[in-house]
């Protein structure tokens, strides 16, 4: 990324997050009228949204080598791209099959917009030597819920879903710009040849996609808790709707507001804050988990809000330090791409769950996994770290003695 002041070079990538975070909370806010518009039942409905996932992770998975030759060109087309298949989700989806469809292409251009602009974070970061990540994943979750209460504002006024997922193109085509323009490497950015981002093999892989089976970890609980708060809330403890969908928008107010804190405060030890989070995240599950009033259960979800919005920036923080410039974006990938498993699969884990023993226990089970994560969450970052710079100092030495040859 180019020579700028902090704040300049992590504009595109604030804007990128916002525009971002907007859509996902018109999408969640607008997902019952869509349902209704396209006459659907529930368990419908489930398999039309499992077709975002499969648009998504192959995605992901290839946008990284594209970013890294295209740089932010890519990312403010995946994101401008993004928006546009909103509005056909939202103007032309009247069956099962158009939706899934529709769906499909969304989650495809969701997962390029995703990995781009992390990998934009990532550069701003190292170029601002500012906890941009975490800041990004702040203003994620801060536009997350400005866009649910937009569309229920707009929903209340009278006017169709489309009106949001419109706005929703208007801030992708404002971050567009900023983001168009954004190079990730630079022949004036420090070199990373200690880092894990050698060209020479693949083994720098392994280190990264380790850390992402982690972020897969963090990314189940906060998307289990996303998904299942309200319904927690209206089965375990009978509250009524208005609270009920105020639950998710708490969850993402406490973690936007957390992440701008952490980011506030500097870069603060990836050790402490990955096992400070997960552990948050595992007392907070299991205080909710025991609730038998609505607010000892909404103070659960806020503190499991707390500790699981710090995992994931962190992490790949972590598995970005000493990646070559030219390789940044593949080694976002190869993190954001896996960790989107537990994203995918943590909701369903919480469903099987509650099949089997109840939601409650289903809850429980999410502390599970983040007490899991608490404890191998530094460990694993640690190691990684080390793997990924003995195989890039094996590269090298690699390449040295073929130049000898």
């Amino acid at each position: 990324m180019t020579r700028a002041t902090p704040a300049v070079a992590a504009r595109p990538a604030y804007l990128g997050f916002a525009a971002f975070g907007a859509l996902w909370g018109i999408w969640g806010a607008a997902l019952p009228a869509l349902r209704d518009a396209a006459g659907l039942t529930e368990g419908q409905l489930g398999m039309a949204l499992l077709c975002i996932g499969a648009g998504a992770l192959p995605a992901m998975l290839l946008t990284g080598r594209a970013v890294d030759r295209f740089q932010g060109r890519v990312v403010a087309l995946a994101l401008t791209l993004m928006a546009v298949a909103g509005v056909a989700v939202a103007t032309a989806a009247d069956d099962l099959l158009s939706l899934a469809v529709l769906a499909l292409a969304l989650g495809a251009t969701s997962g390029a917009a995703d990995v781009g602009i992390n990998a934009v974070a990532g550069a701003a970061e190292r170029a601002a030597g500012r906890p941009v990540l975490t800041r990004a994943h702040g203003v994620f979750s801060t536009a997350v819920v400005a866009g649910a209460l937009g569309t229920g504002a707009i929903e209340g006024a009278g006017l169709p879903v489309a009106v949001a997922f419109g706005l929703a193109v208007v801030a992708a085509l404002v971050a567009a710009g900023p983001l168009w323009r954004v190079r990730l490497a630079t022949g004036d950015e420090p070199d990373a040849a200690a880092g894990p981002g050698t060209l020479q093999g693949r083994s720098w892989a392994l280190p990264l996609v380790v850390i992402g089976l982690v972020g897969a970890l963090a990314f189940a609980v906060e998307n289990a808790h996303q998904s299942w708060s309200a319904v927690f809330l209206a089965d375990e403890l009978s509250v009524g709707s208005g609270l009920t969908a105020a639950a998710p928008a708490i969850f993402a107010g406490v973690a936007a507001a957390t992440r701008f804190a952490v980011g506030a405060s500097g870069r603060l030890p990836a050790g402490p804050l990955l096992t400070a989070g997960a552990t948050a995240a595992a007392a907070g599950s299991l205080l909710l988990a025991s609730a038998s009033t609505p607010v000892v259960a909404l103070a659960g979800l806020a503190l499991a809000a707390a500790g699981t919005s710090v995992l994931f920036p962190t992490l790949l923080r972590e598995a970005l330090r000493g990646v070559r410039a030219e390789m940044r974006g593949r080694a976002t990938s190869a993190v954001a791409t896996t960790a989107y498993l537990g994203f995918v699969l943590g909701p369903v884990y919480v469903g099987v769950l509650a099949a089997a023993a109840g939601l409650r226990t289903a809850v429980v089970g999410i502390a599970a996994l983040a007490g899991v994560t608490a404890v191998i969450a530094w460990p694993v970052a640690r190691w990684s770290r080390r793997a990924g710079t003995l195989s890039a100092a094996a590269g090298e030495r690699g390449m040295r003695r073929v130049a000898r040859r």
